[in-house]
């Protein structure tokens, strides 16, 4: 982030600045400034950018019964700074009650990445919650990504034996 010559891109910079953005903040970021009324529109900003949403289909246990197929979901985001990682945990428990799990990846000579990442019920829950509602700014292709999560699901009347469904 470069100091701005203009007047009135110096106001915008000084305001960044104050929210706790930093030159180098890949590296640098921390906590910001984000009212709670505004978290879940910039954590979706963040996912748009620095994060992802899988999708895949389980086949892991057919070979025990044909009936095991599972769609799985994964939402991650990804910094170089863990202060900013551990920031959007806290936040996203004290707003969602989600723990996720906090991962670091290394490769020599490179900074190490830092990996927030929430799997099944919580990753569902946290698709909903940040889609909450069809015409909300968002990049589509990641939208169409949670699509399939976002509708509520009816459970099956028996439950039959396996691992638990995503509703």
């Amino acid at each position: 982030m470069r100091t701005p010559s203009s007047s009135a891109a110096r106001v915008f910079y000084d305001w960044l600045i104050s929210l706790g953005l930093t030159p180098a903040k890949s590296l640098t970021l921390g906590p910001l400034g984000v009212p709670d009324e505004y978290f879940v529109d910039f954590f979706r900003g963040c996912i748009d950018g620095d994060g992802s949403i899988v999708t895949y289909v389980d086949r892991y246990n057919t070979f025990k019964n044909r009936r095991y197929v599972y769609t799985r979901v994964y939402l991650s985001l990804v910094s170089a700074s863990p202060r900013f990682i551990e920031w959007i945990r806290a936040s996203l428990q004290r707003l969602c009650g989600v723990k996720g799990s906090v991962g670091i990846g290394r490769c020599e000579g490179r900074n190490d990445v830092w990996r927030l990442r929430y799997a099944k019920r919580e990753a569902v829950l946290l698709l909903r919650w940040m889609y909450y509602a069809p015409d909300v700014p968002c990049l589509q292709r990641k939208r169409q990504c949670a699509e399939p999560f976002l509708v509520p699901r009816l459970r099956p009347q028996m439950r039959r034996p396996g691992r638990p469904m995503i509703v």
